[in-house]
């Protein structure tokens, strides 16, 4: 697989508590040289990052994040205000809580709540598969493809670990065919992002993918 096309799949991520705008501006920067999927950056630098790249590249922007806690609420409300302010796809973190106790119907609620929130926009549903076991993966799957979300996303990866080969090919025999897959965290390689979309992942959100772009770039590979 070329490089570009594995670029084409990524959300370039920049999540850090300490961002700062000069260090959002260069990802955008990035995203638009590398023709990346999205750049995907919190929800307080989205109006901004919209108005500097205007067409030239998706902003993607976090709500409910990294712990899933908040009200169903509240993250429509995240949800609605990140997509007033340019935001054009937004990935949102379930109610950990809630799938531990298996309110399967309650959690598939507030993603569809949000999904409306979202006003069309791409709405992808992380689940912190670290978290879970594999029936309640299973069951988010189901979930995640009744409530009308358009990707399930592995990991915010803020947790214990990011995402594995077994948790994509997991998501790719249960989630329903209009659902995509999302690989994040963790992702570090070359080889590791050509075998997650090779097993089913239409998006990876990482950085370090550009990382690598500049770095064959520097060397006259690419």
């Amino acid at each position: 697989m070329e490089l570009k096309d594995i670029l084409a799949k990524c959300d370039h991520t920049l999540l850090a508590q300490t961002a700062t705008w000069e260090e959002i501006r260069a990802v955008c920067d990035d995203g638009m040289k590398y023709h990346t999927a999205s750049v995907c950056i919190p929800a307080s630098f989205v109006k901004q990052a919209k108005d500097y790249v205007g067409d030239k590249l998706p902003i993607c922007t976090v709500i409910g994040f990294p712990n899933g806690y908040d009200t169903t609420a509240a993250k429509c409300f995240m949800a609605s205000d990140a997509v007033d302010n340019g935001a054009d796809e937004v990935d949102m973190v379930i109610n950990i809580g809630w799938a531990k106790e298996g309110k399967w119907a309650d959690i598939t609620a507030e993603i569809a709540a949000i999904k409306a929130a979202c006003k069309g926009k791409l709405l992808k549903v992380i689940i912190e598969t670290c978290l879970l076991t594999d029936e309640e993966k299973i069951a988010l799957c189901k979930c995640v493809s009744d409530s009308g979300a358009d990707y399930i996303k592995t990991s915010t990866g803020f947790s214990k670990a990011g995402a594995t080969f077994q948790d994509v090919e997991l998501f790719a025999e249960h989630v329903a065919p209009h659902v995509k897959i999302k690989a994040a965290g963790g992702i570090s390689s070359l080889a590791d992002a050509e075998k997650f979309i090779e097993l089913g992942a239409s998006r990876l959100g990482t950085s370090r993918i550009v990382k690598i772009a500049k770095g064959l770039e520097n060397d006259g590979s690419y």
